[in-house]
């Protein structure tokens, strides 16, 4: 997809500071972090959000990129994995991916959201 910028990083179209790469999964720094450390970790294949997410070792691979992430950042006090999945739940960009914040105490995230 020419027109996802997630898929134009994935191929090197696109500029990006990697922390991660992986056959099927790539990770990088966001351009607008909210914490300290704001790592975006996504499938190099488009998937466009959780929701169409079928493939389940594709699910775990992801999550253990963002746990790599979490210890090559060196996020060992604690760090946060977030999803947004479509419209209604956040989504910005319609390619699947997971956000690896930390740096910094989270906080409990139910006392934001309600």
């Amino acid at each position: 997809m020419v027109e996802c910028i997630f898929c134009r990083i994935a191929s090197g179209a696109a500029p990006a500071r990697f922390v991660l790469e992986a056959p099927r999964v790539i990770a990088f720094h966001d351009i607008r972090p909210l914490a300290p450390t704001h790592v975006l970790v996504t499938p190099r294949e488009h998937v466009p959000s959780l929701w169409e997410l079928a493939d389940r070792e594709l699910a775990g691979e992801l999550l253990d990129a963002a746990r790599q992430v979490a210890h090559q950042c060196g996020l060992e006090r604690g760090f946060r994995v977030i999803t947004n999945a479509r419209h209604d739940g956040g989504q910005e960009v319609e390619h699947l991916h997971v956000h690896v914040l930390g740096g910094r105490r989270m906080g409990p995230m139910v006392a934001r959201l309600f």
